[in-house]
């Protein structure tokens, strides 16, 4: 009876232990070095987009001129049932629905899933992008649109970055990348994110259309997320793929190598 016992408490560490194994991959070295190339790219992207944007904004200049006939243009548009449509997408976007989706994912993956390295990068990069929109938010203090061209409830929190926006664009990117970057059909990946791009575009609308937002709210936080896809991207590809003459480390990740 002890021995089935010591056995049972053995496999339950097991699994446990197999969970948090990083997933290790063998690749071609010009396919890993493209990865370290897109990564990078996206961050400098990113990065100088962002800071292009954040200094129109600041200095009401550049692309920011383009917030009030954009906002004046869909307020002229509104109507049923687009307003309907948008309040949906906004709620499930909002600050109660995406992040039950995320949990519901995040937790699911990391129980059905051998390793658990994929669902806890992508809960990391969701937390870093509500850090930074907390952050930047409070620092840069831009105001609404008017309070009373909004639809569904009044607002009185900061404008920039657009919260709902960065969070549906970190969680469509990054799990694409991570779900794609382990199979080898660049047509699966090239519609996985066509239609995360077309994901981000409804809510990215959502919210203008709902008169929560400026153009350049959402484009800003589209920015932020390339920074942080190029983040994960690194940091996914240094852990995690390995090159022909390179071990890897974990025994799990060499039983599936040798399967191989």
């Amino acid at each position: 009876m002890a021995e089935d016992q010591s056995g049972e408490r053995s496999g339950w560490w097991r699994v446990f232990h197999d969970k948090f194994v990083v997933e290790e991959r063998y690749m071609e070295p010009e396919d890993r070095r493209r990865l370290y190339r897109t990564g990078a790219i996206l961050m400098v992207v990113g990065a100088a987009l962002f800071t292009f944007i954040l200094i129109s904004v600041l200095t009401h200049t550049g692309i920011s001129v383009v917030d009030e006939p954009i906002r004046s243009g869909l307020v002229a548009l509104r109507g049923e049932p687009a307003t309907t449509i948008m309040i949906i997408l906004a709620i499930v976007f909002g600050p109660i629905g995406l992040p039950i989706i995320i949990l519901v994912v995040t937790v699911a993956w990391g129980l059905l899933a051998k390793h658990a390295w994929r669902p806890m990068v992508l809960a990391g990069a969701m937390l870093t992008g509500v850090i930074l929109a907390q952050l930047i938010g409070h620092a840069v203090e831009r105001h609404r649109p008017p309070v009373d061209l909004m639809l569904f409830g009044a607002d009185a929190t900061f404008s920039f970055p657009s919260g709902h926006v960065l969070g549906a664009c970190d969680f469509l990117l990054v799990t694409t990348f991570l779900v794609f970057s382990r199979r080898r059909n660049p047509r699966a990946a090239v519609v996985g994110f066509t239609v995360a791009g077309i994901g981000i575009v409804f809510a990215a609308l959502s919210r203008l259309y709902l008169g929560y937002h400026w153009t350049t709210d959402a484009l800003a936080s589209l920015s932020i997320s390339f920074v942080i896809l190029g983040a994960v991207m690194l940091l996914d590809t240094w852990r995690t793929v390995r090159i022909e003459g390179e071990p890897v480390t974990g025994k799990l990740s060499k039983e599936e190598s040798a399967a191989e």
